[in-house]
């Protein structure tokens, strides 16, 4: 099932959003390697189960989608823990990445609040519950 989710998205070049959470990703990899205190040489252990693209896609696919963790693992053909412990990893690298959204810019200066709510409710709601 993960593999006809990649099939189907797009490359990376052409989201820039994704290029900046790979960058951040490849970041805090670094410093992660940096910091720590080696045993065993680098490079040894059990490889990732899901690659760098899959597991972006399980994170954006558990936001648009909101399947529990056990759903999310069988289709990632991972454990639930793991799905849980990617989807959290990846959700803290967007939220550095993407701009927060415009109520959570301008929610410690109440004026401008106060314009971002008239501003808004000249808009038409629309829910999709599809």
């Amino acid at each position: 099932m993960a593999d006809l989710l990649i099939s189907r998205s797009v490359s990376n070049e052409s989201h820039p959003s994704v290029s900046f959470a790979n960058a951040r990703h490849e970041e805090l990899k670094k410093i992660k390697e940096s910091q720590k205190i080696r045993v065993n040489a680098s490079g040894g252990g059990r490889p990732e189960k899901l690659q760098q693209e899959e597991q972006i896609l399980l994170c954006l696919f558990y936001l648009r989608q909101m399947p529990n963790f056990e759903i999310l693992g069988m289709i990632f053909e991972i454990s639930k823990t793991e799905a849980n412990v990617t989807f959290h990893y990846w959700r803290k690298i967007f939220r550095d990445v993407l701009p927060a959204s415009l109520l959570e810019e301008v929610s410690e200066k109440e004026s401008d609040l106060e314009i971002v709510k008239e501003l808004l409710t000249g808009f038409q709601l629309l829910v999709d519950s599809a």
